[in-house]
Order: C-alpha cells, then sequence, then structure tokens
C-alpha cells in the first residue's frame, strides 16, 4: 500500500473508532462526547495528519444566524475540494444559512460517512443516500482532500 493508502486506512480506522460515542456540542472526548466539527479536528490530528487546532468556542447555534462558512473555513485552511470523494476525505453539508455539518468519508460506493449527528445524539456511520436529512437537495455536499493532487486510483476497501 501506497502511503496515501495507508493514511486514508489510519483515517477510515479512527473514525469508526468514534461511533457510538454521544453527541455532545463542543466536546472531543471519544466515548464521553462530540459533535461534528470536533470529530473532524480529532481524527485527523489524533491521526498526525494535520497539527493541533482548535476552532472552539463556537456558539451551538451559530450555523442558524450567521452566513459566514465558518465551518468551511477550518476546512479550507488544511485541503483541497474534490469532485468525488475517496475514503478518509470530508463531506460537507449546508445546515442553517451555511454549511455546517461535516462527516468522514469510509465509503465512495454507496457514499458512507461517519459523522456526529445531533438529530441522532450519537456518532454513527451510515449511508448517505440512507439519511433523509442528508439528502435533501438544499443540503449541497461538498467534499474535501488532503490529497489533492492524487491521480486516478481504485478504490482502497477497508469494511474489516
Amino acid at each position: 500500500m501506497s502511503l496515501e493508502a495507508d493514511d486514508r486506512a489510519a483515517i477510515v480506522r479512527e473514525a469508526r473508532s468514534w461511533v457510538r460515542t454521544p453527541y455532545h456540542a463542543q466536546a472531543d472526548i471519544k466515548g464521553a462526547g462530540v459533535d461534528c466539527g470536533m470529530l473532524l479536528v480529532r481524527v485527523f490530528v489524533d491521526s498526525g495528519l494535520v497539527p493541533p487546532f482548535d476552532p472552539r468556542p463556537y456558539a451551538d447555534d451559530w450555523y442558524l444566524h450567521r452566513s459566514e462558512e465558518r465551518y468551511l473555513g477550518f476546512i479550507f485552511d488544511r485541503t483541497k475540494e474534490v469532485a468525488a470523494p475517496l475514503p478518509g476525505d470530508v463531506m460537507v453539508c449546508r445546515y442553517g444559512r451555511c454549511y455546517s455539518h461535516g462527516g468522514i468519508v469510509t465509503r465512495a460506493d454507496p457514499l458512507t460517512i461517519v459523522h456526529a449527528f445531533q438529530p441522532a445524539l450519537v456518532v454513527l456511520e451510515e449511508e448517505v443516500a440512507r439519511c433523509p436529512a442528508l439528502c435533501l437537495p438544499a443540503r449541497r455536499p461538498k467534499y474535501f482532500s488532503l490529497w489533492p493532487l492524487r491521480g486516478p486510483q481504485e478504490e482502497p476497501t477497508w469494511d474489516s
């Protein structure tokens, strides 16, 4: 496996290790609580692929009252937008007035993510097409990658 494939596998493993952690705004403790933004931070920082940073504090409902793309800001600083995600990439969606929800892609086909989902009150792994809230046209998903210069490759399989 290439270094990129190893790093992607590490991201997927780390993201899956957070499944069943309760949803808790602004928290970042595996097994105790996390929100979707801090899940992204913890997975990428704890995997050693992104230098430590902390986007907190932020109001729990900031996305309902502001058009500022705060969530995209910390993603743009570290990744590049891609047209089609691979495992280990990030998917973000619009909620409220801006992009304010994200998850880590664990499978490209069918598109599957690990995300801390407030309506579910937990971190879960699910196929995006099976989640009506994520499939709404208003969500306008975007995808971001740490590996923007990748060439064509087959999707790695990390389903075990």
